[in-house]
């Protein structure tokens, strides 16, 4: 059965988002998946690939852009733009696209902005009428008893 995974973050800014990726990113390749992240544009694309060299020098997240048809374990890509594999699929868009549900695994990760929530929200609802198996990763402190 294919799964989704939601990660819902406690902090409102997209570094937050960026931050808790490049952590994410590390264990999916450490469980040998291949893993296709979708961004808006080719400007966020770019930004993307800046992240993953810079991240730490002392960490390695092996990526490409999709159209340099490199085939890295991590790819990204926006638009129409598709991968060979069907392993990982991490939405940093809005809309979850059709294809996505093709993959073994959609990963989203939520920040607490309104348009995220209510697009996580309804991506969360694609998946279930597509019967994926969800899984809620809730970061936010608990409160109250």
């Amino acid at each position: 059965m294919p799964r989704a995974d939601f990660y819902v973050l406690p902090a409102p800014e997209p570094e937050a988002r960026s931050r808790f990726l490049v952590k994410l990113l590390e264990k999916i390749l450490g469980l040998g998946r291949q893993l296709y992240i979708r961004v808006p544009n080719e400007a966020e694309m770019r930004q993307l690939d800046k992240l993953l060299w810079e991240y730490r020098a002392d960490a390695f997240l092996p990526h490409s852009p999709l159209a340099e048809g490199l085939h890295s374990p991590i790819e990204i890509g926006y638009g129409d733009a598709r991968p060979a594999h069907r392993d990982v699929f991490l939405n940093l868009c809005l809309e979850l696209p059709d294809v996505a549900l093709e993959f073994d695994r959609i990963t989203e990760i939520v920040i607490q902005q309104p348009e995220v929530l209510d697009a996580c929200r309804a991506n969360y609802r694609r998946c279930q009428q597509a019967d994926f198996e969800i899984h809620m990763n809730d970061m936010r402190p608990k409160t109250g008893s």
